[in-house]
């Protein structure tokens, strides 16, 4: 067995974790058995027309998967840790040549009945080559240029992602910036970036002119204030630059990287225009059956949003709201109590780590779990846009509930030793 108790003097697979991981999946398959399962239906009950019973080949397949990782040594996570991002980087070009578009996106490889996601499997090869690259030896020159190589490992995949026009695998590449802070990025970068995402929404909610107006008056009461400071004016001058480029580029960004489908859902968002039949309908219906589920809920299967398609991809990105719908407050309050416990704990075992790969490594899953999160749950109450994210462990999709569960697991497996 490799669960052994903590009694017996041997770490062995956290307990909490697993019986964490173990809720989220049945939590998960209930629910998505739930929305999909039709009473009416002249179909077999195991028939693979269903997705609940698709979900189950998934939840199957794990297990092996599971028994596999544990039996790996975990000197070998390290070792093939590079192979394994470029294997999966090589994976992910392939839907550029071979892939089938969903949703405007060239991001899947179909295989018969089933899809495969490689950016999925990416995720898993950039936390491992990040924790290889931040534990392992440097000479005076790759210190000083760490930070550069450390930004070119997340980008090439998010470039990938660009090409395939999968706005929302990009994004959550850009996550990994929390394990840069563990080891020892500047705080700075983080309110550039913050102010960078402001200064956006800002352009694409007014115009250009009104955002050099007020870069230019932020940044002359800067020089002002600092005036005695010449670093710090050759500083702020070089600020206001970057931010001047960054404004004339916004539009460009946005009419040439977004989908049209995806600049309707921000414009919408920033009510700049009103769809409810259209890019509105999918969030206005996710608000509704979260709202209608009260306090309590509806109780199980009794989701008229979500159940009679009200509410699209109810099983996939938008499952929170089934949630929401079938068991109200309570219900949603338990999923967002097991990620928060999932993300906090994984933290807590990473500082527990001697081994600094597999201390980096908790930290890179934990990020990615936490902006997967982050992100579904902003989608289906309305304040971020729909732009395709999965809830680990509980939405439906094979290649998601896979690889979130190998990036548990070998962790898991690592911090066993």
């Amino acid at each position: 067995m490799f669960i052994e108790g903590t009694h017996k003097g041997t770490k062995g697979i956290d307990i909490p974790l697993l019986i964490c991981y173990i809720a989220m999946v049945v939590i998960g398959w209930i629910t998505i058995f739930s929305v999909t399962h039709s009473a009416n239906s002249e179909m077999p009950f195991f028939s693979l027309d269903f997705k609940y019973v698709k979900q189950l080949i998934f939840i199957g397949l794990a297990i092996f998967v599971i028994i596999a990782l544990m039996m790996i040594d975990v000197r070998q996570y390290m070792y093939f840790a590079y192979f394994f991002y470029l294997f999966s980087l090589v994976i992910m070009i392939l839907p550029l040549f071979f892939g089938e578009d969903v949703n405007g996106a060239r991001a899947w490889i179909e295989m018969g009945t089933f899809k495969f996601q490689p950016s999925e499997l990416a995720k898993l090869g950039t936390a491992l080559a990040l924790a290889k690259f931040f534990n392992e030896g440097k000479t005076n020159l790759e210190r000083k240029n760490m930070w550069i190589f450390a930004f070119v490992l997340i980008f090439i995949p998010i470039i990938i992602a660009l090409l395939q026009k999968d706005t929302g695998s990009a994004l959550i590449f850009f996550s990994f910036i929390l394990l840069f802070y563990r080891e020892g990025l500047t705080p700075w970068i983080l309110i550039v970036g913050v102010f960078a995402v402001a200064l956006f929404v800002f352009t694409l909610y007014f115009n250009e002119i009104y955002s050099v107006a007020l870069v230019t008056t932020v940044m002359t009461i800067f020089c002002l204030l600092n005036r005695n400071d010449k670093r710090k004016i050759r500083r702020n001058i070089f600020i206001y630059v970057a931010s001047i480029v960054f404004v004339c580029c916004v539009n460009i960004t946005y009419n040439y990287v977004f989908q049209p489908h995806q600049k309707m859902r921000i414009d919408t968002l920033l009510g700049k225009v009103s769809d409810p039949k259209g890019a509105d309908f999918n969030v206005n219906q996710s608000m509704i059956a979260i709202g209608s589920g009260g306090f309590f809920g509806k109780g199980y299967g009794n989701g008229t949003q979500t159940k009679l398609q009200y509410v699209p991809a109810s099983e996939t990105d938008f499952i929170f709201c089934a949630i929401g719908e079938e068991w109200g407050f309570i219900g949603s309050l338990v999923i967002v109590g097991a990620f928060m416990f999932l993300i906090i704990r994984l933290l807590i075992l990473s500082e527990r780590q001697r081994n600094p790969f597999v201390r980096s490594y908790g930290y890179g899953i934990a990020s990615v779990f936490f902006v997967h999160f982050l992100v579904n749950l902003g989608m289906t109450i309305g304040i971020l846009p729909i732009i395709g994210i999965p809830l680990p462990f509980i939405s439906y999709g094979g290649s998601s509930f896979i690889c979130f569960t190998m990036m548990l697991f070998s962790f898991l497996k690592m911090n066993d030793n």
